[in-house]
């Protein structure tokens, strides 16, 4: 029954049929790099020309890294360069998801960047909606420059339960991603993105999570629904972005507690 349920936490495509990064004229590397276990995974490298930082991209729980063109184009306009990670199960990469295997996917992304050599302090998690969960737990695990949470839950349970409050979801459901009980243990900056009017992540998990970051950190109030916030607030949105990246340059890489 746990296994049944996590799977409507999951919402993969196989196809990038969004296209690739040759669709916004866009030079990119096609990569396969393999997860600790083994798995194998497909990921897009779109370098800057004079790279500030270097993104690892983690997206939400739908479709896959073809369905973020939108996003990239507006990241690679603000001077980063770009890993872009197919999960297992997801695009073109092995496996099916699972909790302990996505933290492992992010994890593998970020050993191929460092490995290039880009030092902690110049690499940057964005997470997307689950994928800030993800990246949360990458940056426990990972030292970052900076993390960047959009449309991020403080727990995959507590959105379960904010859409089923009369279900007693906690017994069918064994995926968590609880960002909330993680994110305090980091000192890393934080910009949290989210639009009060999110039909599916209520803003008030924004605040939480803004709340119990322990470093620096800063809310910005989008608007929009769930998926559409980036456009609805785009100029909002990308000044946010631009801001808070040129705040890192500099930064020595922080430390998480135990």
């Amino acid at each position: 029954m746990l296994r049944f349920a996590d799977r409507l936490v999951y919402f993969p495509s196989r196809e990038h049929d969004g296209g690739s990064p040759a669709r916004l004229g866009l030079a990119y590397e096609d990569l396969r790099l393999t997860a600790s276990d083994g798995v194998s995974l497909h990921a897009w490298w779109v370098p800057a020309r004079e790279p500030r930082l270097a993104l690892i991209f983690l997206h939400g729980n739908a479709g896959n890294i073809s369905h973020r063109l939108d996003k990239l184009a507006v990241l690679h306009g603000l001077g980063v360069s770009i890993l872009l990670l197919d999960y297992r199960g997801y695009g073109a990469s092995e496996g099916q998801p699972d909790e302990a295997g996505l933290y492992r996917d992010a994890e593998a992304a970020w050993d191929w960047l460092a490995a290039r050599p880009w030092p902690p302090e110049r690499i940057v998690a964005y997470g997307e909606s689950l994928g800030g969960t993800v990246a949360v737990e990458l940056g426990v695990r990972r030292p970052l420059g900076g993390l960047v949470l959009e449309s991020t839950p403080t727990s995959i349970l507590a959105v379960a339960r904010h859409h089923y409050p009369l279900l007693p979801v906690g017994l069918f459901l064994a995926a968590r991603y609880d960002a909330l009980a993680r994110i305090g243990h980091l000192r890393t900056p934080v910009l949290v993105l989210h639009s009060p009017d999110d039909e599916i992540v209520p803003f008030a998990m924004a605040e939480a999570l803004h709340g119990a970051a322990a470093g620096s950190k800063r809310l910005v109030r989008l608007a929009g629904g769930h998926n559409d916030a980036f456009l609805r607030a785009g100029a909002t949105y990308r000044e946010a972005l631009r801001d808070f990246l040129s705040t890192l340059e500099g930064e020595k890489a922080p430390s998480a507690t135990p």
